[in-house]
Parts: structure tokens; C-alpha cells; sequence
């Protein structure tokens, strides 16, 4: 018994209803096959009880082969002593119990009984019990070995046809393709026994294959709702921090204006907590029906620099070029200058301080040529300390964000470029990103 049962089982667990198995499979063959299951799975268990039973059915064989006197029928020398026969039976049939642990030492062990058994002319019938312990060394072993027991097989037979004239058309014939049809069934075996196991082992291979793709696709997603949070809470804290603060500014000396800044708050707050609220159902509902808006598009950009203007930051937007010409701008490319001018300001909010003679402010330029789209942010702020080290030191919001703009222009072959002002201060953040149809 081989493992061939094993990946023969694993197989047909994963066969398709063409395949053979399953429901469209005979009842006969589907019984036949479980019975073989049982009794091979019985074997992997209990190797010895089965190599017992095999071993006392031969011998048994072996034994009613003398006591009937069949041995007679074949034997060149009728006469030769019965107990001889009886001990040469008994010598080619229970070295079988060890024919799978050590076929070629039982082989050996058989061949001078072998010799002996031409050399007497009683020529018993066990003695092709030889061709079992070869099976099993054509099944497991290298084709040299293979090769050397078959001398070990042949060898006696042809020493004894010396002797015994007439012998060599009906013994060593008989024994040489005896050997050759059970060492083609150990070798067709055996290879069908290594295709199948490579067969299951491709199978895992693929299956671990696509867990791990699974994997990496989740990091991935989780990484991009990580950033998609970021951009959403980061940016609108910091403009209901703002406007919080602004507010408590002029509530004193203009209700009206603390008024506004409050409004401003609900409505910033309400859009923060609609588009995480969509974000998290689109993650939680899989519902064909559910809800799942448009990300931020180019034409959000007005109503976003008009938040961060009532947060506190007076913001000037310029375009040049015509956008989508001659090749549109596809929405993910979108979705990318969106959140690096959202990330852009919302850094401006938080870390920038206003210089000493005139106030804080940002500019926003998006250019649009036949092969770019680049999107620059400057601002006029003192922070460029803080915020250079935002890029350098584990400070962990702003080199999050700053990190997550690169991660975005990355994904469509794009560059972003960060960091102060050389001439009068403060701080840009230019993106460049190729469209679909230029890539770099």
C-alpha cells in the first residue's frame, strides 16, 4: 500500500462534477472506492497488521501448495525430500512481512532458496513470491537498484539451468518477464503516484498563493481607508478647530460672526460625519442596493478652499489650461489632487503661523497640460521648522499625511515635492501627475 490513496482523497475532495466524482460517479465505484479508502487509511495506521495479513495469505498458499502436491505438477525431480519442499515454501513466503521495509534484503534473503530450489529440480511455485519484495523496489527505490534485484532474481535461476538441461525456456523465461511486468507496473505506479502528489502540491501552492494575494489586497485596502480617515478627520478637525477659535475670538465684539463660525462648524461637522459614515456602510453593507457615493472629484475643490476660507485661511485658487484636454483626468487621478490640496491646507491650518507683517495666507495653481496635471500650494506661513521636521522626525500627523500625498502620487506614476520656501518663507507642496496616456 502506498500513499497514492492520500492524494488520490485530496483530489477528489476538489474534483468538478465532470471529473468523474461526486454525484455523477456510479454508486458501485463510489462504494468500491470508499472501501478502498477505508482499507488504505486502516494501512497508513496499522502498516504491520496489514504486512501480516498479506505475509499469512502467502503462506498459507505456500503451504496448501505442498500439501496438495501442486509443487509436483511443475518439478523437474518429483523425489526430492518433502520436507525440503515444505522449508523452501516456508522460506519464500514469510520474509514478506518485511517487503516493504527492506525489500531488497528479503531478496536477497529468498536467492539462495532460490538456488537451491532450481539446483534440487522440485522448483515450487512460491518461489515467484520473489516478484513481490521486486514490485515493491521498482515502486520506491532508483532504477539501479531496480536493476540489481532483478540480477538477484535471475541469477539463481540461470545457475541452476547449468545443471538441469531443458530448464531455460521454462524457468528463467518465465522469471525474466515476470520481472519486467512488475517492474513496468511498480514504474507506471510509482509515476502516477509522483504526478498526483505534484498535482495536490501545485494545488496548495495555489492556494497559499491566493490567500497571500487576499492578504496583501486587505493591507492594501486597509492602507487606503487608513489614508481616505486621515484625509477626512485631519482635514475638517482642523477646520472646525479654526472656526471654534475664530469664533471665540469674536463673540466679544461681533455675535454675528461667532454666529456664522457656529454655522460653519454644524456644517463642516455634518459633511465629516456623512462622508465617514458612507466610508464605514460601503465597508460594513455589501448589499448591491447600498450606498456608495462618488469620491471627491476636481469640482470639489471650490466648495473645499471655501471651508478652509471660513476656517480662518485666506485661500487663492488659480488655474491655467483647460482640464480633461485633450485627455480627461481619470476619477482616480482626481480623487489624488483633491487630497493632496486638502492635506496641503489642512497642514497650513494646524502648523503654520502667520508672519510678523502681513497674514497668513495659501495660494492653490493647478495646471493642466496634454501630459501633466500638476497641482502646486504655497503658503505664507513661519512654521517651516515644525513642518520640516514633519518630514524628518517620527512627529506622527504631519508625516502621516505628507507620507500618504507621496503614497497617492505613487500609484499613478506621479512625484510630490515638499518643503520651504527659500526666498521669503513658508511652504509649498507640489504635485506632478502624468495622465493615463503618458505615463513616465
Amino acid at each position: 500500500m502506498t500513499d497514492l490513496a492520500t492524494t488520490d482523497a485530496k483530489l477528489s475532495a476538489g474534483a468538478g462534477p465532470g471529473s468523474g466524482t461526486g454525484s455523477d460517479t456510479a454508486p458501485l465505484t463510489r462504494a468500491i472506492r470508499s472501501g478502498l479508502d477505508r482499507l488504505r487509511a486502516f494501512d497508513r495506521r496499522r502498516p504491520l497488521v496489514w504486512d501480516a495479513v498479506v505475509t499469512a495469505f502467502w503462506t498459507v498458499a505456500a503451504v496448501l501448495d505442498y500439501t496438495s502436491g501442486g509443487w509436483r505438477t511443475v518439478a523437474r525431480d518429483v523425489t526430492a525430500p518433502e520436507s525440503l519442499v515444505l522449508l523452501m515454501s516456508l522460506c519464500f513466503s514469510l520474509p514478506l512481512l518485511l517487503r516493504r521495509r527492506h525489500p531488497m534484503a528479503v531478496l536477497l534473503l529468498m536467492a539462495p532458496v532460490s538456488l537451491l530450489n532450481v539446483w534440487t529440480g522440485a522448483v515450487v511455485q512460491a518461489a515467484l513470491l520473489q516478484l513481490i519484495p521486486a514490485f515493491q523496489i521498482a515502486l520506491r527505490f532508483p532504477l539501479r537498484m531496480l536493476a540489481a534485484a532483478g540480477l538477484v532474481l535471475c541469477a539463481p535461476v540461470a545457475a541452476g539451468a547449468a545443471r538441469i538441461p531443458g530448464i531455460w525456456d521454462q524457468q528463467l523465461v518465465s522469471y525474466l518477464w515476470g520481472f519486467v511486468f512488475v517492474a513496468l507496473l511498480g514504474i507506471a505506479v510509482r509515476t502516477r503516484r509522483d504526478y498526483t502528489e505534484a498535482l495536490v502540491e501545485r494545488a496548495h501552492r495555489l492556494e497559499h498563493e491566493r490567500d497571500q494575494q487576499a492578504r496583501l489586497a486587505a493591507a492594501a485596502e486597509r492602507t487606503r481607508i487608513a489614508r481616505e480617515m486621515h484625509d477626512i478627520i485631519g482635514h475638517n478637525l482642523s477646520v472646525i478647530t479654526g472656526l471654534a477659535d475664530g469664533g471665540a475670538y469674536a463673540a466679544a465684539k461681533s455675535p454675528e460672526r461667532a454666529n456664522q463660525a457656529l454655522e460653519a462648524i454644524g456644517t463642516t461637522s455634518r459633511q465629516a460625519l456623512s462622508e465617514l459614515r458612507r466610508l464605514l456602510g460601503v465597508l460594513r453593507d455589501d448589499h448591491p442596493d447600498a450606498d456608495r457615493a462618488p469620491q471627491p472629484t476636481l469640482d470639489d475643490l471650490a466648495p473645499l478652499i471655501e471651508r478652509v476660507r471660513r476656517a480662518g485661511l485666506p485661500v487663492h485658487l488659480e488655474s491655467h489650461g483647460e482640464p480633461g484636454h485633450p485627455t480627461p483626468l481619470t476619477p482616480g487621478r482626481q480623487l489624488t489632487v483633491y487630497r493632496v490640496v486638502q492635506e496641503s491646507l489642512t497642514n497650513t491650518l494646524k502648523h503654520a503661523s502667520p508672519p510678523t507683517d502681513s497674514p497668513l495666507s495659501a495660494t492653490v495653481t493647478l495646471t493642466y497640460t496634454p501630459t501633466h496635471v500638476e497641482a502646486r500650494i504655497t503658503d505664507t506661513g513661519t512654521g517651516t521648522h515644525t513642518r520640516t521636521d514633519a518630514q524628518d522626525t517620527p512627529a506622527p500627523t504631519p508625516a502621516q499625511g505628507i507620507m500618504g500625498m507621496r503614497e497617492r502620487a505613487a500609484l499613478y506614476n506621479g512625484t510630490i515635492q515638499a518643503g520651504p520656501l527659500p526666498a521669503h518663507g513658508g511652504w509649498h507642496i507640489h504635485l506632478r501627475l502624468p495622465l493615463e496616456d503618458h505615463p513616465q
